[in-house]
């Protein structure tokens, strides 16, 4: 007989106490830490408990006795469902509030160094309709709400195009609107749904690898230029007759179309930057401005997803790296050069390294199309490439900085870095836990004289966190 699956108990009025990490709120019952999504401390809630551990529980609000005073109204019909803007139910200061904590709180207990007071965050101007970049799935799985199960309805058809639900790799979510792009990027996403849809075009069956459309990719710039680019699989001629029809379709509904592409993409997985990608109408890329200058983007080219706050961002950087116009600075984890381009001005030199090849040749464009002639760029693993040989070869660097991905900088950088010994370090992150495991790791020969958090993602638990670091006096 198959064994019962054991009902976790649900508890009748817990209050919320506080926020936690990966946009979750705390309840405290007795010694039992619980994580709870989509509330915020001051409800009063009834919770089921879904995961249990020794000492810690994850659970869901399925009754709310009292709101807090300090909640927000969700904006979008698609909140607590779809996995992204997880704090719309918090006021966007509260969030700032709570993304300041988050900075003190790792560089206290991860960091365990003396520092400054940190400066008040910079919040983002625009809350909504706020990023650049947007890449939606079409799916022949549309997720149902629970609404839509309880009705008992069977549905004629089941295709979306819309968002992965988080935990179900093979469900979408089917986007209405959503409020982090432009509302033509909704305009396009629903017009070629809809024509998908009265076409009869077959949508990606993930589990199967069968069905024509994949995904869509939507860019924006603050130049005003629109990028669309569409993933799909062919198999046969009348499929090859389907994407032309439909490009045609895009081409000629949205002249606002600087640059539409497509790729053919037949493998199992969503991957394109190994594809060769086409222009049907328009430029193969397209430009974001940033103090005069033109950073060029294309279909795989990285570019901080919000272009505002970028730059906020950008110039807390310049000015904490406090540039004079000769000093030689090494910018790690470079990208496509954005911040290598943008301080060159005001250096002697500047040398950008990066793991990934196609970027290095965006960083080289970008600063060819700038006419800035300052900057050297290399591609290839940092741990390989910053040695204290490729050092020796290129200058000692008055200041390094650094802008490594999620997980940090690798423990053989953090050794280089400190053998280098920089005057200074700006250390720019998306991970306020492993820059401060870092900055522990950097914290013999440097002290940290300044911080700036940077929001770059609204209604996010997400914070940016620029770090000075200078050397200590010999003693």
């Amino acid at each position: 007989m198959a064994k019962r699956k054991k009902q976790h108990p649900i508890l009748e009025e817990v209050t919320i106490t506080d926020v936690a990490a990966e946009g979750k709120s705390i309840a405290k019952v007795e010694d039992l830490v619980i994580f709870v999504p989509y509330v915020v401390p001051g409800d009063v809630v009834d919770l089921q408990i879904k995961r249990k551990r020794k000492r810690f529980a994850e659970a869901e609000a399925i009754r709310f006795h009292k709101y807090s005073s300090t909640r927000a109204e969700p904006f979008c019909e698609h909140f607590g469902i779809c996995g992204g803007c997880k704090w719309q139910m918090l006021p966007y200061e509260e969030q700032l509030k709570y993304k300041q904590q988050q900075v003190y709180d790792n560089l206290k207990r991860i960091g365990k160094v003396d520092f400054p007071e940190i400066s008040p965050i910079l919040g983002s101007e625009k809350t909504t309709f706020y990023r650049n970049k947007l890449e939606f799935t079409f799916s022949n799985k549309r997720w149902l709400t629970r609404e839509e199960i309880e009705q008992d309805v069977v549905y004629d058809q089941m295709n979306a195009l819309g968002f992965h639900i988080p935990g179900a790799f093979d469900k979408v979510l089917d986007i209405n609107t959503c409020w982090l792009q432009s509302e033509l990027s909704n305009k396009i996403r629903n017009a070629i749904k809809e024509y998908a849809l009265k076409h009869d075009y077959s949508f990606f069956d993930i589990k199967e690898h069968q069905g024509m459309l994949r995904t869509l990719i939507i860019r924006t710039s603050s130049t005003g230029e629109v990028m669309v680019i569409l993933s799909c699989q062919i198999k046969s001629d009348n499929e090859e007759q389907q994407l032309k029809d439909i490009l045609q379709y895009i081409s000629e509904t949205f002249p606002e179309i600087t640059s539409l592409q497509y790729v053919v993409n037949n493998k199992v997985n969503e991957i394109i930057t190994d594809l060769e990608i086409q222009t049907y109408k328009g430029s193969s890329y397209l430009y974001e401005e940033m103090e005069g200058l033109k950073f060029k983007i294309g279909p795989i080219s990285f570019y901080q997803t919000n272009s505002e706050q970028a730059y906020e961002l950008y110039k807390v950087t310049r000015n904490l790296a406090k540039l004079t116009g000769n000093e030689l600075v090494y910018d790690l984890y470079t990208g496509t050069g954005t911040i290598a381009n943008f301080i060159a001005r005001k250096t002697k030199e500047v040398i950008g390294i990066e793991y990934i090849p196609e970027a290095i040749e965006d960083a080289k464009e970008n600063s060819r199309i700038n006419d800035i002639g300052n900057t050297k760029f290399f591609a290839g693993d940092m741990k390989d490439i910053l040695t204290q040989e490729f050092i020796t070869e290129h200058g000692q660097p008055d200041v390094i900085i650094t802008d490594p991905p999620r997980a940090g900088m690798h423990k053989d950088v953090v050794e280089v870095i400190l053998q280098a010994a920089p005057s200074r370090i700006v250390y720019v992150s998306c991970n306020p836990a492993t820059q401060a495991r870092d900055v522990k790791l950097l914290s013999g020969k440097y002290k940290v004289t300044a911080i700036q958090p940077v929001d770059m993602f609204p209604h996010t638990q997400h914070v940016e966190n620029v770090i000075l670091l200078e050397k200590k006096d010999e003693e």
